[in-house]
């Protein structure tokens, strides 16, 4: 056996794609336990929120301009209306759902993946008439293959410079276009196959705050689309997409492939279900600085020191994020964009601090070059926290050195939001209703969220028009 193939993922009897076929293709609405639909109507709705809120930034009107010169067509667009075709609706969608950052993230896989289900799920539900019952059951099953098979990697696409979010996304994808084209398993199988060649996400913006991670789960929606249809017609795509010698994990986990644990990817599948181990983002921030975040906030809260107060801090953090959201230091303590400062743990930790708090508005450039922020980033250090609970829990914890000699600490242990402390469906509500508004009357967001909380009793073209209001 050659050294290449011995790098692969150990055989087995039946290749996982055949298994996530036959899941996704028996898989139906009434199998889905209620409150795991409940959550995933809530999951859809806080990412139109998120959607709602991007259209106001400047990524998205150049993302729109750039769509608008490739498209013509009809498919629905969040707050913009039907303005493009089919496959360009699911890129935009995507951009403006991961545009802010503020979107859901299954913790053990580290993958966002409603931006890239729920784009996909949407459209072509709405192009073919489907009901909004196939449109739910077609997006769970995006959700649970594209976490299990991110989870399976245990961190390590990050570590080989890889977004699971793009690259993981396109196969949950691929399965929620199989499931909507009503194809067979062995279709099904084809469609994962084919859609290997086409799974993309590189972490390169990290560097700089580039806007290419906003592309990530648009495309993998993109490329599920282009992939199921082509197995619909025929197409062959390889069998072993997962645990080939050149399948996902070989070529994608490099020297992590043996960390690897195939077992996550069908572990108690379809009675253990990955909708309930999705976090909701209370903060538009990556993840991984969340709990540090809330430790920075809760600080400010007890002590209220003003910067020239504090000598230096130290922030503990999983050694998983450290490559993230730590490093390079010198960057991420000034950061250059908004999109950088949600990647750096010393500009949020310090913005926590002296302001109690992290939203939106901290990621405006006039937040951005507050030199009293700026000039505490520029004193905060980090440490590998050695009590990480990590992957289960992104934890934080911020030690604040005083002038006058005192240390102060707090620790988050779970991030909040996290399925061990996750957000209630009120409070995802609410956390819609403030996105909505800022691009929508109350009005319209109301009928928005009336049209995502009913989406099982309606057909899916009465939800895309409702996503499609402009005002």
């Amino acid at each position: 056996m050659s050294a290449l193939a011995q790098e692969a993922l150990p055989e087995v009897d039946h290749p996982l794609a055949e298994e996530l076929s036959l899941f996704t293709v028996q898989l139906t609405h009434d199998a889905i336990p209620v409150a795991v639909r409940e959550r995933a109507k809530h999951l859809i709705l806080d990412s139109v929120g998120i959607a709602l809120a991007s259209a106001k930034y400047p990524f998205a009107a150049v993302s729109l301009s750039a769509l608008e010169e490739l498209s013509s067509g009809g498919a629905a667009v969040i707050g913009f209306g039907r303005r493009l075709t089919l496959r360009d609706a699911v890129l935009m969608n995507g951009i403006l759902i991961h545009g802010l950052d503020f979107d859901d993230t299954h913790i053990r896989g580290v993958i966002h993946s409603t931006c890239s289900s729920f784009p996909c799920s949407l459209a072509l539900a709405d192009r073919d008439g489907a009901d909004g019952r196939t449109l739910l059951t077609a997006y769970v099953a995006a959700m649970e293959v594209a976490t299990r098979l991110s989870a399976v990697a245990k961190g390590g696409f990050h570590r080989a410079g890889f977004h699971p979010t793009g690259l993981i996304g396109a196969f949950g994808c691929a399965l929620a276009t199989a499931k909507l084209l009503n194809l067979d398993s062995e279709r099904a199988t084809m469609a994962q196959g084919i859609v290997l060649s086409m799974a993309s996400g590189s972490l390169e913006f990290l560097e700089d705050g580039a806007w290419t991670k906003r592309l990530h789960p648009g495309w993998a929606g993109v490329a599920g689309i282009t992939a199921g249809t082509l197995a619909k017609h025929g197409f062959t795509g390889p069998r072993s997409a997962y645990e080939g010698r050149f399948g996902l994990y070989a070529s994608y986990l490099k020297n992590n492939l043996a960390k690897a644990d195939r077992v996550l990817a069908t572990e108690n599948l379809g009675r253990n279900w990955q909708i309930d181990e999705v976090a909701v983002k209370p903060m538009p921030a990556c993840h991984f600085a969340h709990a540090a975040a809330d430790a920075g906030i809760a600080l400010h809260k007890t002590y209220g020191l003003p910067g020239k107060a504090i000598r230096g801090v130290r922030v503990l953090v999983p050694q998983e994020a450290v490559e993230i959201v730590c490093e390079p230091l010198a960057n991420k303590r000034n950061p250059a964009n908004s999109y950088d400062a949600q990647f750096s743990i010393p500009y949020i930790v310090a913005t926590g601090l002296l302001k109690g708090r992290f939203t939106l508005a901290e990621l405006d450039d006039e937040a951005l070059s507050d030199p009293v922020v700026i000039s505490l980033a520029s004193r905060i250090e980090y440490e590998v926290d050695p009590a990480s609970t990590f992957p289960r829990h992104y934890s934080g914890e911020v030690v604040v050195e005083t002038v006058d000699g005192r240390s102060l600490r707090h620790r988050e242990g779970i991030n909040r939001g996290n399925a061990d402390r996750p957000l209630t469906n009120d409070e995802i509500v609410a956390k819609y209703l403030d996105n909505a508004q800022r691009a929508v009357s109350r009005d319209t967001a109301d009928l928005i969220q009336n049209a995502v909380l009913t989406l099982d009793h309606q057909k899916a073209r009465t939800l895309a028009d409702a996503l499609a209001a402009k005002s």
